[in-house]
This record gives C-alpha cells, structure tokens and sequence, in this order.
C-alpha cells in the first residue's frame, strides 16, 4: 500500500477509508493470542476481530459442568462449551447458523443440552480426536482467526483452601468456595504434567500480543497457566502480556479480592502481566446494588499496589450499557485492548499506520 495515500487517510479526519484498505489492515494486523475460557473470552473474541484477523485462542478444558460435564461424564469427551462460545465468536455464518449453534433443547432426554455441543461431540466421533474436531469446526464455520483447546488430556482442578482443605472439581469448587466463605490458595491439575497443544504454544510463540482475561480467575484463566509449557512460553516471550482486569468480584471465587490480589493470583501461578487494563466507567448505583447479596463489587485498582508489582495500569471506558449484567462491551473491550497495545507496543511503518487506522474507524 502507498505510504502517501496511508498519510492521507490517517490526516484526513473526513477522508472515507475503503473497505478494501481495512481488510488489509486487519490482515497485517497483530499477532494475538488470548488465554482465558468462559463468557468473558468469547466477550472479548467478538470485538476482537474487528481489530485483527490474527487471531488465536487458547481456551480452557476444565468444565464439568452443565451440558459440557454431562457430555465429558457419559462420553468421556473433553468439555466443549466454551471452545463452542469462541469458535461462535469469531465465526463469519449466518444468524440463523448462530442461532442453530446456541438453541439449547427444553424438553425430553435432551433437555438443557446445546446443538453446538452436540455439533462438536458428533464432530469428535467422526474425527477421532478433539483436537481435529475443533480444527474442523474451525473450517466449518468460517472462523476468523483459530481456537485452540489448551491440552487434549483429560484434567481437573484441584483447589486448595486458606483452611489447608482440598476440593476437587469446577463445579464443587465454585460451591464450597461459598460454603466455607475462605479464599483459594492455590489451584493445581490433576494430573499436573499435561502437556500443551503444540500449535497452542507455536501461537504464543509467534505473538505480538498476548492477553489473560477476563474471566473466571481461578476457573478459567488460571488453569491454563498449568499446563506444561504454557507458562514457560509467556515467560520466553517477548509480545506484550495483557491482563484484562474483571469488571467486578466474582461470587464463588473472589469475593473480597482487590484488583491486585487478582493479578498476585496469576503471579503466583506462572503467569506474566505487563499492563493491567480495567475498566473506568462508573458501574451504575442501581446494577451494583444487585451484586450485594453475592459479595460482589466493582474493581478499581490502586496504583501503589500495581507499582510494587511492577505491573503498568491502562484504563477506559469498557462497560456494556445492555442487560442487567455488569460486564465489558466486545467493541469497547476491544478497543481498549488494542489502544494499549498501540500505547505500550507501538510498531513502526506502514504496519503501525494501519494498525492507528483501525483505531480509528472501528
């Protein structure tokens, strides 16, 4: 592309930039590798790929519950909901395809199960392996980008509580969490030496870009962290390592927690934070008082105990303005994600005009 016409488009505030120049630019875009599982990477996958097209998501297999713990119980099969919820995020099908995808069945044997499970569960007879059938679904769908499971090994987590007592399992995690009303020390596997998906750490190898979160700290970032190499590879890398901080404390896993203990948390367990972003918008009086019969409360980091951390902090405006929830907006998240790369990663040249140029429009 001319450097010339690049410098108009970027100078020019009334300048209509073509189509065909954001796709270019999304295609040259950065090398992004998010690490997560849950709603919240899906969230962030949505906005993402307005961003970049480079796009790789490492996702978390440690659910048990749900439609993915009945299917990984009867069959043995690795928990697919939230590889589904990604693949779903960065799929270019129709809405009526999206539609099919998330239609949970409401009666009969059936009953609470999603078709896009099921879709993946056939998927994983047919190929013979999860990790091909989430590579096909990948193909099926269009998907921008690749989601990755973390490891293709059956695992589960261990939680050990501030008491010294251990629970075993997701699910009964999140609930004796909120019995014993004592916070998590630590998490582990079982077993603790699976190995990673060796594309899954080629991607983190290759990255401009890593990002954990948002999510479930315990249940759905941090175990990724375990797996053999994961760790290892953010601490080889030279990307920027992003953290997106929660909009709130999380009921069952870290209520009472600050913004700090949550990335003292990652720390602890082989993580790697360069800047921690968080959101700045004001959670509205009335959807907050909603959180205070769970214990939970808006996040605001404290700059002194992000100092002695050696964690940078970057804020914006991320809040969803829609439903009754307090969570990030995909666009806003991704907005933000990519402005604090642009503002702690800057790249230089033509990738860097394009990259501003998409900061920009979108």
């Amino acid at each position: 592309m001319d450097s010339l016409d690049l410098d108009k488009l970027l100078f020019d505030p009334y300048a209509t930039v073509p189509e065909e120049v954001l796709r270019t630019a999304r295609a040259r875009a950065r090398r992004v590798v998010v690490i997560g599982g849950g709603t919240g990477l899906s969230t962030l996958l949505l906005g993402l790929k307005e961003y970049t097209e480079n796009i790789t998501a490492i996702v978390t297999v440690t659910d048990d519950g749900g439609s993915s713990g009945m299917l990984r119980r009867e069959y043995g099969m690795l928990p697919p909901g939230d590889i589904r919820n990604c693949i779903l995020s960065l799929a270019n099908t129709s809405t009526m395809m999206n539609r099919l995808l998330n239609y949970r069945f409401d009666s009969g044997s059936l009953q609470g199960q999603s078709f896009g499970n099921l879709f993946l569960f056939a998927l994983n007879n047919i190929c013979g392996s999860f990790e091909e059938a989430v590579s096909n679904m990948n193909q099926i769908l269009a998907v921008t980008g690749q989601v990755l499971p973390v490891c293709t090994q059956n695992t589960v987590l261990e939680a050990t509580f501030a008491d010294g007592s251990r629970v075993t399992g997701e699910t009964a995690i999140t609930s004796a969490k909120k019995d014993k009303n004592l916070d998590i020390r630590s998490i582990r596997l079982l077993p603790e030496n699976v190995e990673a998906l060796p594309r899954a750490l080629e991607a983190l190898k290759q990255a401009e870009l890593i990002i954990l979160g948002p999510g479930s700290l315990y249940t759905s970032i941090i175990p990724n962290l375990l797996v053999k190499g994961i760790s290892q590879a953010l601490h080889d890398s030279s990307a920027l390592k992003l953290y997106v901080l929660n909009v709130m404390t999380q009921d069952g896993e870290t209520e009472g927690y600050s913004a700090a203990d949550h990335a003292q948390a990652i720390l602890d367990h082989g993580g790697v934070i360069d800047v921690c972003l968080y959101n700045t918008y004001e959670v509205p009086e009335k959807l907050a008082h909603r959180y205070l019969p769970e214990g939970s409360e808006p996040l605001r980091p404290n700059t002194e105990d992000f100092r002695r951390l050696g964690i940078r902090l970057f804020g914006g405006d991320m809040l969803s303005r829609q439903g009754q929830l307090a969570r990030h907006d995909p666009l806003r998240l991704a907005y933000n994600v990519m402005l604090a790369a642009e503002t702690f990663a800057h790249r230089e040249g033509t990738p860097g005009d394009l990259d501003r140029l998409l900061l920009r429009q979108v």
